[in-house]
């Protein structure tokens, strides 16, 4: 099937935009990969300092003939999806020997957890950590001692901060091992039905309790389709992973068995062998393209229309927001995974997963086939299954037919003819809303606005009775330099209970929706934001807003609206507390919401 004309045009815009920072990147790693193995200019001395602690494989890293793998970790066990990077240190360690390598634990990043911090303090912090994520990359391989580096992540910003790093050390090859979902617990929507019982006092917070715990319950990644595994799906059609490794299970021999063959993959892709493959080949715009696609064909997080940016940045490459409407607007939704649907991940990969939706898409002439990945060329690999025998990764072809055709459907049966991502553009200013699960009757409010400038004056105003009509919810002073952009997803509950009530609602702002976000249509990482002066600075309440997801656009319709002078709020309460104090620097030079609200690249 011949390459779609719309995908073919995207990547030849983004290839023609990038053309000068591309070159200027590629250069740098050609000049770098052209030094030669990195251990070959330190000294005796710096070695003997590298290698004091390695024991058995001491004689091997100061021969210098064999690889030797970097391996930076996410670890910690307070995330259920991180929890199981605890044993993957060793089993590489071994797998590297096994191979004739070595491996060393290069470093470690930070990773926070947005569950956690979700409606938190902390969670000013958490888009902020992507950038803290990639200078601790920077940090961990600066010893200059890897051939290629593994890296271990899985949830929200730590794997965009990981491949910013892997990008910026782009001369070396680089494999990114997850640790996989969590088994199923109580089901999603289930678990929704419960929070929304709390949020009108149906229910009290010791069933709120149950149900939560009843649903996060185990070592892994949350089931929802959220950032989490949205990352997976990227990591996957963007060449990262091995195929079929996204969505196994953590602590099951297929999972460990997928570990040792990612070791061993790095170990032949690196400068000293036959099959050298640098990220810096693999993240080119084609990669980007099928990670859009990938986005757009599983409903994915909104998330990741801040992360792709950046992440492209640190590549060379640049992404605009139109890159993104216009591939939606060609690639069908084929998966129905919560909260565009009742199934969860583990149900999406039982019933074809990502093997299932890339062969689609590939015959569809939706994805780039002539790419390179961390298996080898083409994104064809990536259409076969791992399976486990004699203890060993095999792949197989997989099922050419859906499995479950409620969770997966051909590119031909879609669900939606469109990805269900849409630029919104206005005298309001630029954002995104994903109407993948919002039905289409709500496409399109126009309401009078309620200007809050925190989501719990939402809550506040809800428990309160205060909407009894149709309203635009504006939450504002969100955006990454007021307080680092946290998400409001915990304004979930309240509006869709007013949404079940019969009112036509919906959220603007200038702030972050997850992953998890649903059925209530939401206009989200408004650009300018407020506290830089930008347009939602000028609302008042009662200001008739229309919001339409059909046309792209995003409007006030006060005929004053332009002639007034924005409000300032009151900031000063952002900058201390849990650690806000250290990211003073961080909010003055974080960059626009549109461009990835980046400060690093």
């Amino acid at each position: 099937m011949p390459l779609d004309a719309t995908i073919a045009k995207v990547t030849e815009a983004i290839e023609a935009r990038s053309e000068t920072r591309r070159a200027t990147y590629l250069d740098r790693m050609r000049r770098a990969a052209d030094e030669g193995p990195r251990r070959a200019h330190l000294t005796c001395g710096n070695q003997a300092h590298a290698y004091a602690a390695m024991g058995q494989d001491q004689g091997a890293l100061a021969e210098g003939r064999a690889p030797n793998l970097g391996i930076v970790t996410s670890y910690n066990d307070m995330l259920s999806a991180h929890q199981p990077f605890e044993r993957f240190p060793q089993i590489i360690r071994d797998a590297a020997r096994a191979g004739g390598g070595t491996a060393q634990v290069a470093g470690g990043v930070p990773a926070m957890c947005d569950g956690v911090t979700q409606g938190q303090v902390g969670m000013e912090l958490s888009l902020f950590s992507r950038d803290v994520i990639a200078l601790a990359t920077g940090v961990s391989l600066s010893h200059n001692t890897y051939d290629a580096a593994i890296y271990l992540g899985v949830c929200d910003k730590i794997v965009p901060g990981l491949v910013i790093g892997a990008a910026t050390f782009g001369y070396i090859p680089g494999i990114f091992l997850p640790a996989g979902p969590m088994t199923s617990g109580l089901p999603n929507d289930e678990k929704s039905k419960v929070r929304q019982q709390y949020a009108t006092g149906e229910v009290g917070r010791d069933a709120l309790m149950k149900a939560e715990m009843a649903s996060y319950h185990g070592p892994g990644t949350c089931t929802f389709y959220g950032t989490a595994n949205s990352n997976q799906m990227l990591m996957e059609f963007m060449g990262l992973h091995l195929p079929g490794a996204s969505f196994i299970n953590p602590n099951t021999p297929l999972r460990d068995a997928l570990t040792v063959a990612g070791a061993a993959r790095a170990l032949e892709i690196t400068k000293l062998g036959n099959d050298y493959r640098p990220v810096c080949d693999i993240l080119d715009a084609k990669a980007f393209v099928n990670g859009m696609v990938g986005l757009m064909a599983t409903g994915g997080s909104t998330n990741l229309v801040l992360h792709l940016p950046a992440m492209a940045r640190a590549a060379g490459i640049e992404l605009e927001l139109e890159d993104f409407e216009a591939i939606s607007s060609v690639t069908p939704l084929m998966a129905k995974v919560y909260p565009n649907g009742l199934a969860d991940v583990n149900h999406f990969h039982a019933a074809g997963g990502l093997q299932y939706l890339i062969g689609e898409l590939l015959d569809a002439g939706l994805l780039h086939e002539d790419v390179s990945t961390v298996a080898g060329d083409g994104l064809s690999r990536y259409t076969q299954e791992p399976k486990l025998k004699d203890g060993a990764v095999v792949y197989e072809d997989a099922p050419r037919e859906t499995q479950n055709d409620k969770i997966l459907r051909p590119a031909s049966d879609a669900f939606q003819k469109t990805g269900g991502l849409k630029q919104l553009t206005g005298n309001l200013g630029h954002g995104m809303m994903k109407t993948s699960a919002v039905d289409a009757s709500r496409h399109v409010i126009e309401a009078k606005a309620r200007i809050f400038h925190d989501q719990e004056s939402v809550k506040t105003a809800f428990k309160a009775g205060e909407f009894t009509e149709d309203t635009i919810v504006v939450v504002r002073f969100q955006g990454p330099s007021a307080n680092g952009m946290p998400e409001l997803h915990g304004l979930t509950p309240t509006l869709a209970v007013l949404q079940d009530r019969g009112l036509k609602v919906a959220l603007v702002t200038d702030g972050r929706m997850s992953g998890a976000s649903g059925k209530v249509p939401s206009a989200i990482h408004i650009s300018p934001e407020a506290a830089k002066g930008g347009p939602l600075a000028r609302l008042r309440d009662g200001d008739l807003v229309r919001v339409d997801a059909v046309a792209g656009e995003i409007t006030c319709l006060a005929q004053d609206f332009e002639a007034r002078e924005p409000v300032m709020a009151d900031l000063e309460g952002n900058g201390h507390g849990v650690g806000r104090e250290l990211f003073e620097a961080f909010r003055q030079n974080v960059g626009l919401a549109s461009n990835g609200a980046a400060v690093v690249v």
